[in-house]
């Protein structure tokens, strides 16, 4: 599945540039030609992405709020004076080595899950961005301090500052590796099918709910294009629907240019309707 490049960044092979969106379609045959009626817009983002200048830990249980998520073992070892875990200093303390240890396995599950293998969230859509990035840390109070800048002042700039580009607009995703299912802004609609890396475990799956009665649509389509191109963008996954049992409406969609790369559309249609019980 194609995937968002970070913020600033050349796409790179299997992803669209940043500023991109995919959307839905029902399609429906209206005489001599097919009309598209867009259903939902989404984008796909790695669940961690180092490159973005907002992955951050945030909340009552981080413990440097506002500090690059990606620094986290270096700002351990400034605190700790533990730069390697498996040779700590004399008199080093039990505390200090498991934080050390711990913040070693976080830094390889970062790692693991940012991978072009890692996991990818299917997410809300915008437009929106962030600030600019700062040369380095004595930048302006509008600039995001780089991911280096671990002291207190700049990780206390880079939280307001990215809390305000998430408060502006409540559709800007960023993930974090501290709880996969709950971002730091935006909302994850589901998983893009594959596994966990760091248990295996399988993951995929992603939903929305919608007001139109898309039951009854002959096709559907997922195109993707670039925030400033012209709809519908370009198509990339197209399927007929059957209906396999009562109220589900399924299309088994295939890539146009790979037909090894496919996805499984479902419709459960007026499930609030529904009086069968089970």
């Amino acid at each position: 599945m194609l995937v968002q490049a970070s913020p600033g960044m050349t796409p790179m092979l299997g992803q669209i540039p940043s500023a991109s969106h995919f959307s839905v379609y029902g399609v429906q045959t209206l005489g001599d030609h097919d009309a598209l009626f867009a259903l939902n817009t989404f984008e796909v983002h790695p669940i961690v992405d180092v490159n973005s200048p907002c992955f951050l830990d945030e909340g009552q249980a981080a413990r440097f709020p506002g500090l690059h998520s990606s620094m986290y073992a270096d700002k351990i070892a400034e605190v700790t004076g533990i730069k390697d875990y498996r040779n700590p200093p004399a008199g080093a303390s039990e505390n200090d080595k498991i934080d050390a240890a711990t913040a070693a396995q976080r830094m390889l599950n970062i790692a693991a899950l940012g991978a072009p293998t890692g996991i990818k969230a299917v997410t809300t859509a915008s437009e929106s961005g962030y600030p600019p990035v700062a040369a380095d840390c004595n930048g302006s109070d509008t600039q995001i301090p780089p991911p280096k800048c671990i002291d207190d002042a700049s990780n206390a700039r880079r939280l307001k500052l990215c809390q305000q580009a998430w408060a502006a607009d409540k559709n800007l995703w960023e993930g974090t590796d501290r709880v996969l299912t709950a971002p730091l802004a935006g909302t994850t609609y589901g998983l893009v099918d594959g596994t966990n890396p760091i248990n295996q475990a399988p993951i995929g799956g992603a939903s929305f709910f919608l007001d139109e009665a898309v039951s009854t649509m002959d096709a559907f389509a997922i195109y993707y294009r670039t925030d400033n191109g012209l709809d519908p963008g370009n198509l990339l996954f197209y399927g007929t629907p059957t209906k396999p049992t009562r109220g589900v409406t399924r299309s088994h969609m295939t890539s146009i240019t790979n037909p090894n790369i496919t996805a499984e559309l479902a419709v459960f249609a007026d499930l609030g309707e529904d009086d069968v019980h089970f």
